[in-house]
């Protein structure tokens, strides 16, 4: 029931040892989302496991198979949003995606792919009048028309305003709700912590912290910081569990509009382990 399986993966260029022993497992059906600063080894890995990028060392099973070494049937099953992509300028948005529709054995039909990324309007426009957020949603188009098994999603959502964004968020759900497995890479937290039922986070090439994105980095079981108003003195305790002194406030008849309750976030996690780690 895996998808990848990692074991002491490894990659230099030029003596720079850019990804340095990362061992990684995603469950079928996961949206795993990498995390990591630029320069982390995101790309060098994901790149590996398309099979666009020989390793060094290290064992590596994508779908079963050895992504260095896998044929055209392998390929047919995973789909890739790169985060830069070539196109073809002077094909209209149809043309585009029913090209690449020809090279999978199972295609979705190219008016439903067209439908999913919301550009309905555009099928009939060349490629070169789009948005930068229009081509974005074209290339997740072409990544999803082959109905992939294994979806490579690489900053999937750069260019899009907030409504795409979230717009794109519902179309992951719906892809992961129908069993496909997503590996996602994104320098938006949010949106790993809104997709993810798992995550990890790269630094200078090794992975330094794996879990949920509630528990990540010991984050679920953080303290929470209290702070409060009383006869206009402002208060702040750290607490391992709130409710005492929530109880306790509560019967001082503390002005409940001056209270707050916060633990760290996603993010606060995120800085603290790529700064602790470099």
């Amino acid at each position: 029931m895996t998808a990848i399986e990692v074991r002491g993966l490894r990659k230099a260029y030029k003596g720079h040892e850019v990804v340095r022993g990362v061992d990684l497992d995603v469950a079928r059906g996961e949206v795993f989302a990498l995390l990591g600063p630029n320069g982390a080894g995101k790309t060098t890995t994901t790149e590996i496991l398309e099979g666009h990028r020989r390793r060094d060392d290290g064992e590596v099973r994508v779908l079963g198979a050895d992504p260095g070494t896998a044929g055209a049937d392998w390929r047919a099953r995973i789909g890739i949003v790169l985060q830069d992509t070539d196109d073809a300028a002077d094909l209209t948005v149809t043309e585009m995606v029913k090209h690449l529709a020809g090279f999978y054995p199972e295609p979705r039909p190219v008016a439903e792919v067209i439908g999913l990324v919301g550009l309905q309007e555009k099928r009939n426009s060349r490629i070169r009048t789009l948005s930068g957020g229009q081509r974005r949603r074209l290339d997740v188009a072409l990544g999803i028309v082959g109905r992939p098994e294994l979806l490579f999603l690489d900053e999937p959502t750069t260019g899009f305003d907030p409504e795409a964004r979230h717009l794109f968020w519902d179309l992951i759900r719906e892809l992961a709700a129908e069993g496909t497995t997503i590996l996602l890479t994104t320098h938006y937290l949010e949106e790993a912590e809104a997709l993810a039922d798992r995550l990890a986070v790269l630094s200078a090439g090794r992975i330094v912290a794996e879990g949920t994105p509630a528990g990540l980095g010991g984050r679920a079981s953080a303290g929470s910081r209290v702070t409060w108003h009383e006869n206009g003195v402002q208060h702040s305790e750290q607490v391992t569990d709130p409710a005492p002194l929530l109880r306790k406030l509560l019967a001082a008849d503390v002005d409940l509009t001056t209270l707050t309750v916060t633990r760290p976030t996603l993010e606060d996690t995120y800085l603290n382990l790529i700064g602790a780690n470099r």
